[in-house]
């Protein structure tokens, strides 16, 4: 019997031993900052050794407040390699959410960078539990001073360790992170992530029909470390041994498509609204861009747009990989490559519709993990791509309550209740029709939002569309879809609503098409519906028969 504890101590220094030299790009105000994976993991022994100096112990949380960065990922490793636990903060939250998280799972330290101090210091009366704040300035960064306890420089805070911390033995099933959900309803809540769980996840995320990460790829992660650990890139290719790129808080489509061209970018990973923004820039400057060394893009949070995937392939040759996880599966369960490249090994100018097909779908689970798709009775429904169910997931690294606020009906017997609502086809891909909050319900019957802002994105000159339900005397809910267009487009109500009609039933389509400047986005990037919904009810927004 194999005794070895599955530890991530044990992965994130198998890259520096096999490719010390890797560089991890940070951005900057003036450009970029550069170190390797040697010298990166040994900046972590000697935060580890700082950070126990200062008490922190294994079990211990440690809040980490900061952007995409080789500190961030320092913190990553001193963290896991010590035994303590690493607490994301999302520094996108309100003030009032980051509170309670900070409360809620009591750190006695916070890591934060110098930029994100003023989000912090208006809450340091309501931070009771924290005793040091280490403050990180990138280069080119102003003089700090703060009103946070006990503030002192990341660079002074290290400076006095040398040589390598000694890792402690802890039980696998020790907990590594610790990640709160964003809070849609009612107060974030706290997933808590294994030593166990994140190896396994990490395995399964280094597989060909993943992502095919290989130690060849330039890694550029535009999806925060603060959420869900960056869907588990940043381990991974710890793991491997990639050079990754940091975009830090520069993330402006422009600057984005710059560093990745200038870094030689092989693989990037981010919500949709960013492919978005990155493919704007890139029609606008025809190009002005060398983008000819990136491969793949892995999107998340919100379902690929087919036209979005056609536009990635044809104009760039680029692969998007659709994936589907939550906080509560820590993160990632599905990806959507099993009809592998759209070239299937040679170049070709138009993208196939088999590769558009399979990249709109969430997509097949990772080894390990478990989907299926049950009825209100619990009852599982076929696997033929008609039947619509809830959600429901089960693995290793799927949690199975909250920390320190156990919400069992979240939870039917070894399963965790996504609140997405979907089927699973005959390939057993999972296609995901909507959050179960976000299906309108019209007349008894159920229309996806999803399906129509995947329809109206795919009309020329709409850059960005939501639908929401909004309430209806006769009918309980119709959807309304408000849409932001390119610049110097030309598109009106009826435009869309044509274009809808070749697809969707008259039921179906949009009550009312609205033309906006921009849509309000969540924390983590995605279409925040909740607040558009609010919106529309605060500005006494009336269907048009209504009116």
């Amino acid at each position: 019997m194999q005794r070895t504890p599955l530890l991530m101590s044990r992965l994130i220094e198998r890259g520096a031993r096999l490719a010390p030299d890797a560089e991890i790009v940070t951005a900057t105000v003036n450009g970029t900052r550069r170190q390797d994976l040697r010298e990166t993991l040994l900046r972590a022994h000697r935060l580890a050794h700082a950070l126990r100096d200062a008490g922190v112990g294994v079990g211990d949380r440690v809040g980490v407040f900061m952007w995409n960065g080789s500190r961030h990922l320092e913190v990553y490793c001193a963290l896991a390699g010590m035994g303590a636990v690493l607490l994301n903060l999302n520094v996108r939250l309100h003030g009032r959410d980051i509170a309670y998280i900070v409360n809620h799972a009591e750190p006695r330290l916070i890591v934060s960078d110098a930029d994100l101090l003023v989000r912090l210091e208006p809450l340091a009366d309501r931070l009771p539990t924290v005793e040091k704040v280490v403050v990180a300035v990138e280069e080119g960064g102003e003089r700090w001073s703060t009103s946070l306890p006990d503030a002192v420089d990341y660079e002074d805070f290290i400076a006095p360790w040398s040589g390598r911390f000694e890792w402690p033995k802890v039980d696998e099933t020790a907990p590594l992170g610790l990640c709160y959900t964003s809070g849609t309803t009612g107060h974030p809540k706290g997933v808590q992530y294994e030593h166990r769980s994140q190896y396994l996840h990490t395995m399964a995320m280094c597989m060909t029909d993943a992502m095919s990460l290989s130690a060849t790829d330039t890694v550029c992660g535009v999806v925060p470390m603060f959420h869900v650990m960056g869907w588990g890139l940043p381990w991974a290719a710890l793991t491997l041994g990639c050079k990754q790129v940091m975009p830090h808080r520069f993330t402006r489509p422009e600057r984005l498509v710059r560093l990745i061209a200038e870094e030689g970018v092989t693989l990037a990973a981010g919500v949709p609204t960013v492919w978005q923004d990155v493919r704007a820039v890139c029609v606008d400057r025809p190009g002005a861009f060398d983008l000819s060394r990136l491969e793949r893009i892995v999107s998340g949070g919100s379902a690929v747009p087919a036209a979005l995937a056609r536009w990635y392939w044809e104009a760039l040759g680029v692969e998007m990989i659709q994936e589907w996880g939550m906080t509560e599966t820590s993160p990632l369960v599905t990806f959507s490559r099993r009809v592998a490249r759209p070239d299937g090994g040679r170049r070709v100018a138009a993208a196939p519709e088999a590769y558009l097909a399979e990249v709109a779908k969430a997509g097949q689970a990772l080894p390990g993990v478990e989907v299926e798709i049950f009825d209100p009775d619990f009852n599982r429904l076929p696997h033929d791509g008609r039947a619509t169910g809830d959600v429901l997931v089960r693995g290793p690294w799927v949690c199975s309550e909250y920390y320190r606020s156990p919400r069992p009906e979240q939870f039917h017997d070894d399963w965790l209740i996504t609140g997405d609502v979907g089927c699973i086809d005959r390939r057993e891909c999972l296609v995901i029709s909507d959050r179960s909050k976000d299906l309108v319900r019209s007349g008894g019957e159920w229309i996806s939002s999803v399906d129509l802002e995947n329809h109206i994105l795919s009309l020329d000159g709409v850059a960005q569309a939501c639908v929401v339900a909004q309430p209806h005397p006769r009918w309980e809910q119709r959807p309304v879809a408000l849409i932001v267009l390119d610049e110097g487009a030309s598109v009106n109500r009826e435009r869309v609503l044509t274009h809808c009609a070749r697809r969707f039933a008259k039921w179906q389509l949009p009550d009312d098409v609205l033309v906006v400047d921009s849509i309000p986005l969540t924390s983590t990037g995605k279409m925040d519906k909740k607040t558009v919904r609010a919106d529309l009810g605060a500005a006494g927004y009336r269907l048009p028969e209504l009116r």
